[in-house]
């Protein structure tokens, strides 16, 4: 490339940006607005795109609260009732683990229990046993003492003897009682622990901690998973929000539970109500997918816009996370909504009573007509009856008609 090419460049984009500036100060003047505020005027046009003052905006995607249901215990995956997309509601049979080992576990407990309930009365019987031979004792030690006392003959081996007899009789009853006390320890543990399987098999059949909807299937039937394996990932759609990042100008204005509005680029023509439900305490870099305001910049507030639980519920079959869309948060509280971020909502979807229906429970008359529908049946005609002989077609082909010649004249007769 030339130098005199390099030149005609240089002066062609430098007349580009000369014309570009003089025309928009041409504007300003003309609409009566202070030309030294253009560089502002810019950044705003670029950056609020219209917004009036008080506002900001941030582009996200709608999330939603994600809650893992998983084991808590090992075991392998007997049974799963749910697909991804299903709706299903809080404590919901979701999953079942295989519980033969712990059924087993369960009756080894029991049986330990029932053994030291016998071991119990076992020490009961010897308790009173004891009781009955250091009687005994103490009664035999008294008459040696008594006639010891009365001045007659006692040897003194003879009161040793007795003596010994009723420490003895003592230490063995005492060691009796001291068994029937281990024997209800015993019994305490096995039926704590039979009360623990107990547990265990309970927590084999997961369910539904929260109503939501089905976002992954993460394990299948015949699969062994460990303690705090994860089944199933949900959906809690009474939490949904938008995360927008906003400068530190703006996020320190955002007032917590200011009004917002949400506009979703699948759906631009409705404007959703929400509010401020959480600011950051502190900056961070913006996310890549994230357009921040200011390409200067390089720091933002997280801000969370949340959709009123109430809302949530009568849209509940729109509502679909991972939707890009823009949040507008009011910073001002008196600032009015623009009519263009007037709250409009579609219409609210009709909501299937079949979805709502618990399995095995009546199906309702709708449902047994459509069933009789697709059996090929008339509403009013039962599975079991015969069906009704079909009228002959219309469309059997006629006889043709019989040909007669008579000399030269040949004429065609047909029978009515």
């Amino acid at each position: 490339m030339t130098m005199k090419t390099r030149l005609a460049l240089l002066g062609g984009v430098l007349f580009a940006v000369l014309l570009a500036v003089t025309t928009l100060a041409v504007w300003l003047l003309r609409t009566g607005a202070d030309v030294t505020a253009l560089p502002q005027a810019v950044l705003g046009l670029l950056n609020d795109r219209g917004l009036p003052a008080g506002f900001a905006q941030g582009n996200g995607r709608l999330e939603a609260t994600e809650v893992d249901v998983a084991t808590k215990i090992p075991g392998r995956l007997l049974e799963v009732r749910v697909r991804e997309g299903d709706r299903v509601a809080a404590g919901q049979v979701v999953a079942v683990l295989d519980t033969a080992s712990l059924e087993a576990q369960r009756r080894q407990a029991e049986a330990e229990k029932r053994r030291a309930e016998q071991e119990r009365e076992h020490g009961q019987a010897v308790g009173e046993q004891r009781a009955s031979e250091l009687d005994y004792a103490r009664r035999e030690l008294a008459r040696l003492e008594r006639l010891a006392g009365s001045g007659k003959f006692v040897a003194e081996d003879q009161l040793d003897q007795a003596r010994t007899k009723v420490r003895t009789a003592e230490a063995a009853l005492r060691a009796a009682r001291i068994q029937v006390v281990a024997t209800e320890a015993a019994i305490a543990a096995a039926q704590a622990s039979s009360e623990r399987i107990a547990v265990d098999i309970a927590d084999s059949t997961l369910r539904a901690p929260r109503g939501g909807r089905v976002l992954y299937r993460l394990a299948e039937p015949g699969e062994v998973l460990g303690s705090g394996g994860k089944v199933l990932t949900l959906l809690d759609l009474t939490d949904v929000y938008l995360v927008i990042f906003l400068s530190a100008p703006a996020a320190g204005r955002v007032p917590l539970g200011g009004e917002a509005r949400i506009v979703l680029d699948a759906a631009p023509e409705y404007v959703i109500p929400a509010s401020v439900s959480f600011v950051a305490p502190r900056a961070q870099f913006t996310p890549k997918q994230v357009e921040t305001q200011s390409v200067r910049e390089q720091l933002a507030f997280r801000v969370k816009v949340q959709i009123a639980p109430d809302l949530l519920a009568r849209y509940e079959s729109l509502v679909k996370t991972g939707v890009p869309g823009v949040a507008y948060v009011r910073l001002n509280p008196d600032a009015p909504w623009p009519a263009t971020l007037s709250t409009r909502l579609p219409p609210e979807p009709v909501r299937d009573a079949m979805a709502d229906r618990e399995p095995g429970s009546d199906p309702g008359p709708r449902s047994v007509t459509a069933s009789k529908r697709a059996q090929g049946l008339a509403p009013d005609q039962d599975a079991t009856s015969e069906p009704e002989p079909e009228a002959k077609s219309k469309t059997e082909p006629e006889p043709e008609p019989e040909r007669v010649t008579i000399g030269s004249v040949t004429t065609y007769h047909r029978e009515p």
